[in-house]
């Protein structure tokens, strides 16, 4: 095996698919049928197409575990394909939103259809590569919920109705300070023994300069600063391409961001509301976080120092799997999907979710943009053909989850990845300084 797995029995497989299967179907349970089909623009999915693909990449496992496997239908299958060269010709993403065929009814009896296929299988003794690949599409459908969780605000922003919407209490604001962290050999990656994905892995040796790295996400206050301040509007701070895009795309401010009189709005899920100053920043790019970064003299941490000031222990000299230890996360520890907030809360929250070094946040509410390139580690074997080793290209790698993030699917080694100009992912940054 490539990847190292927990130890699960079938029971505990078959209720991890299950509750992930539920969850998916929670998020669209109070859609309209009207809702289904819409794609808002060429970076987004309508929601119909995330059901159907979560159900298609299963059924790619069934067949590669089941013998003679028949796919459901072979129009379902070119509509449903997103990248899978191996798998025929990818249906043009821009275009997923011009399909009125398979219909929403259609698309969810298919989904119904697949869950109950994938559970007479795992119900049954699995060899151990057959239960790493039905693990694996359980995590490859929670990446999908966050994805629908962007794509839904893309879509309806306050029009959408969660199924569960939980408020949360404003804490005791919190000083801004930088946190030294020693430098010297540090091993990056996945140090734990349950699931992860193949980009987490090998765990190695890199090494680190000591370094300065905020114990606080950057906040609207800090950016609306940097915009104040004529951030948008001087070259000097951006990357030649980020300035391009600064241009073209006439940004000034981030996404979903809107200006009223002398006010500055958002709309997300929580309505149409005025930018509170102590929430993270969301919703920016890479080139708007390391433009912010150059303006205030400091940097984006690379995902090495990123990962170290939040997982390891410097008192006990150990790393943990999550910055608080190694208990799964609780509501307790971080705002994750399972809070059913649907907003950032105020940086400097969750006592109990920071780092062993005073970090806070690094789980949850947003995803933290470093300057680290997406490529494979030292040593990198794939786990699976064109899932993640064919974007090792033009990447760059964010950490720690955000508000959309499933709680099963997140830990302190887990990569993500996006192009440098895109923000409509719940995307921020803190920053770091050498010392």
């Amino acid at each position: 095996m490539i990847m190292t797995l927990e130890q699960q029995s079938h029971n505990s497989l078959l209720e991890l698919f299950d509750n992930t299967r539920k969850t998916t179907l929670e998020l669209v349970k109070n859609l309209k049928k009207d809702d289904f089909g819409v794609q808002t623009a060429f970076f987004t999915s309508p929601p119909k197409w995330h059901l159907g693909h979560v159900s298609w990449l299963n059924e790619i496992v069934l067949s590669k575990t089941q013998k003679n496997y028949e796919f459901y239908s072979k129009e379902f299958s070119e509509y449903l394909n997103s990248y899978y060269n191996q798998f025929g010709k990818p249906h043009d993403k821009a275009k997923r939103g011009v399909m009125s065929r398979p219909t929403t009814d259609e698309i969810l009896e298919y989904f119904d259809i697949i869950t109950d296929k994938v559970k007479q299988v795992i119900r049954n003794p699995l060899e151990k590569n057959s239960v790493y690949l039905f693990t694996m599409a359980i995590h490859h459908e929670c990446q999908h919920q966050e994805l629908l969780v962007y794509d839904l605000q893309h879509l309806l922003a306050e029009h959408y109705k969660p199924a569960k919407i939980n408020n949360f209490a404003v804490t005791e604001k919190k000083e801004k300070r930088g946190i030294r962290v020693k430098g010297g050999l540090y091993n990056l990656g996945y140090s734990g023994d349950e699931y992860c994905y193949d980009i987490e892995l090998p765990e190695h040796k890199t090494f680190l300069n000591d370094y300065k790295i905020d114990n606080l996400l950057v906040s609207n206050a800090e950016y609306l600063e940097f915009i104040n301040d004529g951030g948008y509007e001087d070259f000097s701070y951006w990357l030649s391409d980020g300035w391009v895009k600064v241009q073209e795309d006439e940004w000034t401010a981030p996404m979903y961001w809107e200006k009223d009189g002398d006010k500055w709005f958002t709309r997300d899920f929580l309505g149409r509301r005025k930018i509170n100053p102590n929430e993270p920043v969301c919703h920016v790019s890479f080139y708007e976080a390391a433009a912010f970064c150059k303006w205030a003299g400091r940097r984006l941490p690379t995902e090495a120092e990123w990962e170290k000031a939040a997982l390891w222990n410097d008192e006990k000299n150990v790393k943990t799997i999550f910055p608080w230890g190694n208990d799964k996360p609780t509501p307790e520890h971080a705002n994750l999907l399972e809070s059913n907030i649907w907003g950032c809360v105020e940086v400097g929250t969750f006592e109990k979710g920071q780092s062993h070094s005073g970090c806070y946040q690094m789980i949850g509410d947003v995803w933290e943009w470093t300057s680290s390139e997406f490529v494979g580690y030292p040593g990198f074997k794939s786990g699976f053909d064109e899932y993640n080793d064919k974007w090792f290209t033009n990447q760059k790698v964010l950490r720690g989850g955000s508000f959309g993030t499933p709680s099963k699917s997140i830990r302190g080694s887990y990569r993500n990845f996006f192009r440098l100009d895109e923000r409509w992912l719940l995307s921020g940054f803190r920053c770091v300084e050498d010392v």
